[in-house]
């Protein structure tokens, strides 16, 4: 019995019931998904047929909805400067929250948003909160789950400081968290590739954040080199952190129970890379 749940960021295309079916076929014991058209602000509301269809999957996938980690529109900027564009943003992840209790998931995943440098690091950081604050007040049963950032252009939530912040103005802390994505972890300046490192880098993490807060983990190698604030994934030890990194994080047991999810940049071999990350695992 392992207590490690790794799976794919995987497709919903024809039907976000497709995407249990998806994740059984590559092995998975976790998935990610969209639950609309990621590059559409719109998306016709789920009906109950989909929705039924959708949890009969998850049932005979047997990975449980803890283990799913539903990703929000990119489009999605929580922080926006302009006021009319953070109102049709916070609509939207209202919109995507709801999703996700309508399909009986209980986290969404989202990146916390940019200040297009026309405001300030900390008024945008307000507004992200304010929003995430309006979200939980309007929405039940969903945890909101930061994911860090690679910093690039001007993106926040690059520094485990940006998550504490936004923890920390949540009203509702039970039903907020982070992900953790080691490509953007790595890309930002915190690095993981030796047992040093790793352990640095985690105890970092724990003393600013908390590991009670890690609700997910997305699970890439990367193609920039340490702090360099770009945000492109490779395929496992192909890139810049090699498999060491995680050899750590599979034999970890803060990262047990939790969605360990591959957005590596070939998907042919997602089977592969489940079945070596559990390979990592000793004893």
């Amino acid at each position: 019995m392992h207590d490690k749940f790794v799976g794919a960021h995987v497709s919903a295309s024809g039907g976000v019931f497709n995407a249990p079916l998806n994740a059984s076929k590559i092995g998975a014991k976790a998935f990610a998904l969209f639950t609309k058209n990621q590059r559409q602000w719109k998306a016709k509301p789920l009906d109950g047929e989909t929705i039924e269809k959708f949890k009969e999957n998850l049932r005979a996938s047997g990975i449980e909805p803890k283990h799913v980690l539903p990703h929000d529109s990119y489009l999605i900027n929580l922080g926006h400067p302009e006021k009319q564009k953070r109102q049709k943003s916070l609509d939207a992840f209202i919109d995507e929250v709801r999703r996700c209790e309508q399909l009986g998931l209980d986290r969404l995943n989202f990146h916390p948003g940019s200040h297009l440098k026309k405001i300030s690091e900390e008024e945008c950081l307000g507004r992200i909160a304010e929003a995430m604050n309006i979200t939980l007040n309007e929405t039940e049963g969903v945890t909101l789950v930061i994911e860090n950032t690679a910093g690039q252009g001007s993106n926040l939530g690059y520094k485990f400081e940006h998550l504490a912040y936004l923890i920390d103005k949540t009203e509702d802390k039970s039903r907020v968290g982070v992900c953790l994505d080691t490509c953007h972890t790595f890309t930002a300046g915190y690095d993981l590739r030796t047992k040093e490192a790793y352990e640095a880098t985690t105890k970092e993490f724990d003393e600013i954040v908390g590991f009670d807060y890690l609700k997910g983990m997305h699970i890439n190698d990367s193609k920039p080199p340490l702090g360099s604030r770009v945000d492109r994934h490779h395929s496992l030890g192909e890139g810049e952190i090699g498999w060491d990194a995680f050899k750590h994080i599979m034999n970890d047991p803060r990262m047990n129970d939790i969605p360990l999810i591959l957005e590596t940049i070939d998907d042919t071999i997602w089977a592969q890379e489940i079945r070596a990350l559990y390979d990592l695992i000793e004893g």
